[in-house]
């Protein structure tokens, strides 16, 4: 998958990544509302933890939540819906750990291609999913709100 995630001079990472469990949620909302402009609610991730198809891991770190992703699996292909860190955190690592176990997860249950979507402008999220070998696939014109913006649709393969 690439090299390892980064972390910030002079901070090892120290975070495990495990499936979310019901009381994660309230942390990965908050996450979520500092994250993104059109947050999801937090009857979504309830509602996604449920179905067979989502995968939802946390990355913690000293017993917090330090950021989530949201996978979706559809046979040999799947999504990435979501993935943020808590902004206190950003720049350690964290987002590429989820990444690198959303990929290995996505891999490890027969997916061979991984897709997201990320916003035009957000330069660092592009910088880091090439890092890991994805490239634009598509454009979404104007698919994100609060601001309106293109979406790049991106893509990996897994297999």
């Amino acid at each position: 998958m690439g090299g390892g995630p980064r972390a910030a001079a002079g901070r090892r990472l120290m975070a495990i990544v495990r499936h979310a469990l019901p009381l994660d949620l309230a942390a990965v909302e908050v996450i979520e509302r500092a994250s993104f402009s059109d947050p999801w609610s937090l009857q979504s991730f309830r509602h996604s933890l449920s179905r067979t198809f989502v995968r939802i891991n946390v990355a913690e770190e000293d017993g917090m939540v330090a950021g989530y992703s949201v996978l979706w699996m559809a046979g040999e292909e799947c999504e990435l819906a979501n993935l943020a860190v808590d902004p206190a955190r950003r720049g350690s690592g964290f987002g590429t750990l989820l990444l690198d176990a959303a990929m290995l997860e996505a891999h490890a249950e027969g997916s061979l291609v991984m897709f997201l979507e990320v916003r035009a402008s957000n330069e660092v999220a592009k910088g880091m999913y090439a890092r890991r070998g994805f490239h634009e696939v598509g454009r979404r014109k104007a698919y994100y709100r609060n601001p309106d913006e293109d979406a790049l649709v991106l893509r990996r393969d897994l297999g």
